[in-house]
């Protein structure tokens, strides 16, 4: 029952019992979807209210619980989870900052199919960021659940008080507790420090590493949570893994790394994943649509796409500002904004755009998103401080009408909750990277574009930064299904997933693949009235992937050669129905 020597400091073991579970907080279906949790003194939040808000949190981020989506009805379930949570620090060889593990172990652990779901964080998300994957599939079958936030997360330090993240969620000032992330000393004026992307440590290349040390983290907790059943082992508990988007990344990561065989098992959700020499990296085409997406969104043929005109039908004035912009840089030569679109799709197309994923892309180009990935993936990949990130950004508080000031003191008392894990958002701005044109946003955004374009030595960091994050091939037998909406605008297919599956297939490997068709990035966009209207969730088929993932490990269903790609239909303005998602019907046991 020792802990694993990368832990270091305390195991935090809490009691979830009645009003309380695992899986929601106590807080159930309805009470995830509605308003967010109240906690009883805003500025000195306990530990108990934060982790509720956490949870809720993470769901919402994830998941589309509104009232047409189906989430409880027609897939899904919130059941009521008793059991215990263990939880740390872990730290990988030679990092300077620890990631968060966690082990929910439930009461109803089943001890005749002992089974151990491992999962790493969605986005920049805290600890409980894949919960809606991993822990609503795992927990009501009797797994218990390891998480890891994979170096990211809400745990933001603020330099004008000295504050950080203490284990339990509460700020605490540096010097006084073990923090999960303190940037080197400075001044009270220097820039809020965010985990992910000051640590210095670029997790992004270790995500692999923190996914396996999760899952080692989580067979030591279960020593001590049954140990009348100890000890646990990969050879008498079957581990396996899952995740979405950068958590389906992650566990890619560690399939490959996986020399030691403790995963039985993989299922990846729209992972953010890149072979080496295949496919486009993300910081590539992030920062080439940062630069090209808006102008291309004003051509005609997205006339109809959600997000991508204002209420009366019209392109936003920013994204026919870009266009002229474009024209200024000789990036584009046509006169009018119909040209200029219609070269800047051109562009993208070129790159391997398609026309779904561009469309989809409308929300994430009028969220802003590309800029706020970029900047601060940029610091990640060069390993930048708080005050010496790449192209003049930084992050600050949010004071009256988005203007630079002090971030409220209860707002930054529940940013290991409520915080996203990458500003901005929650009393944080991203400044800087611009100016006082009419598109200021474009400086930024050519800046870092020419991060990954220029050859000089002092932007080599960035390039090995990225590198740093291919993955490396798993073992051929593992079983391993990567399951990617077709129309996903943040990490489109045709980058990510479409080459990573012809690269196993290649050397070997037999993966299955579900490209699922009205399936985008945000299952949360969803709820977005006219956006669910054209989607489909891709939740329900990441867990009919782990269903039949299950019958193959526990009851001898054989592992399929091929699958069928369902072929789900858009919900419209009705409620989703199970026919509409075109579901497998229950796998069949068969010989194994």
């Amino acid at each position: 029952m020792q802990t694993p020597d990368f832990v270091r400091g305390e195991v935090r073991v809490t009691e979830h019992q009645q009003g309380d579970d695992l899986l929601s907080a106590g807080l159930g279906l309805a009470g995830l979807a509605g308003a967010p949790s109240p906690i009883a003194h805003p500025q000195q939040p306990t530990p108990a209210e934060l982790r509720r808000r956490a949870i809720q949190a993470s769901w919402k981020g994830i998941a589309d619980l509104g009232p047409l989506g189906g989430y409880g009805s027609v897939y899904g379930a919130v059941p009521d989870v008793p059991g215990r949570e263990y939880q740390a620090f872990a730290w990988i060889p030679g990092a300077h900052a620890p990631h968060r593990v966690l082990l929910q172990a439930p009461d109803h652990f089943d001890r005749s199919r002992r089974c151990l779901v491992v999962t790493a964080s969605s986005g920049s998300r805290g600890i409980y960021g894949a919960i809606s994957l991993a822990g609503a599939w795992g927990l009501p079958r009797g797994c218990a659940v390891a998480y890891t936030d994979k170096g990211t997360g809400g745990g933001y330090f603020d330099p004008a008080d000295d504050t950080g993240v203490a284990l339990d969620g509460t700020r605490a000032r540096r010097g006084s507790a073990t923090l999960e992330f303190e940037p080197p000393k400075a001044s009270a004026q220097g820039g809020i420090g965010i985990k992910h992307l000051h640590s210095g440590d670029n997790p992004e290349a270790d995500w692999g590493r923190h996914v396996l040390q999760a899952a080692q983290f989580g067979l030591a907790m279960l020593d001590r949570a049954f140990p009348d059943q100890a000890p646990f082992t990969a050879q008498n508990t079957r581990i396996i893994a899952t995740g979405l988007s950068n958590g389906g990344g992650a566990v890619l990561q560690a399939a490959g790394l996986d020399d030691g065989h403790l995963l039985a098992g993989v299922v990846a959700l729209e992972p953010s994943v890149r072979v080496p020499g295949e496919g486009r990296a993300l910081f590539d085409y992030a920062s080439d649509a940062s630069i090209w997406l808006p102008c291309a969104l004003a051509d005609a043929r997205f006339d109809g796409t959600p997000m991508a005109r204002t209420p009366k039908g019209e392109v936003p004035p920013a994204w026919a500002q870009r266009c002229h912009q474009l024209h200024e840089h000789r990036l584009v030569s046509a006169a009018h904004v119909a040209g200029q679109a219609a070269q800047a799709y051109e562009h993208l197309r070129a790159g391997g755009w398609t026309d779904d994923a561009m469309a989809t892309a409308a929300s994430t180009t009028a969220l802003d998103v590309w800029r706020v990935v970029t900047a601060g993936y940029a610091s990640a990949y060069m390993r930048r401080g708080p005050d010496d990130m790449p192209c003049g950004f930084h992050y600050g508080g949010l004071g009256a009408h988005g203007a630079p000031g002090p971030v409220d003191a209860a707002t930054r008392a529940s940013w290991w909750a409520d915080a996203s894990g990458i500003p901005p958002g929650n009393g944080v701005g991203l400044f800087g990277g611009s100016d006082h044109t009419a598109d200021p946003t474009l400086p930024g955004a050519l800046c870092l574009r020419a991060l990954w374009e220029d050859t000089d030595a002092s932007t080599q960091p960035l390039r090995d930064g990225v590198a740093a994050t291919t993955v490396k091939m798993p073992r051929p037998s593992l079983p391993l299904w990567v399951v990617h909406g077709a129309s996903d605008g943040l990490l489109p297919t045709s980058f990510t997933s479409e080459p990573y599956v012809a690269w196993l297939r290649a050397g070997g490997g037999h993966p299955l693949y579900w490209k699922v068709p009205y399936a985008q990035h945000f299952d949360a966009f969803l709820a977005i009235p006219g956006f669910g209207d054209r989607h489909v969730p891709l939740l329900p088929y990441g867990y009919a992937a782990l269903d039949r993932l299950w019958a193959h490990i526990y009851e001898g269903a054989p592992w399929p050669a091929l699958v069928p790609t369902p072929s789900p239909k858009p919900r419209g303005a009705e409620a989703l129905t199970r026919d509409a998602l075109d579901l497998p019907a229950a796998w069949t046991p068969g010989p194994g």
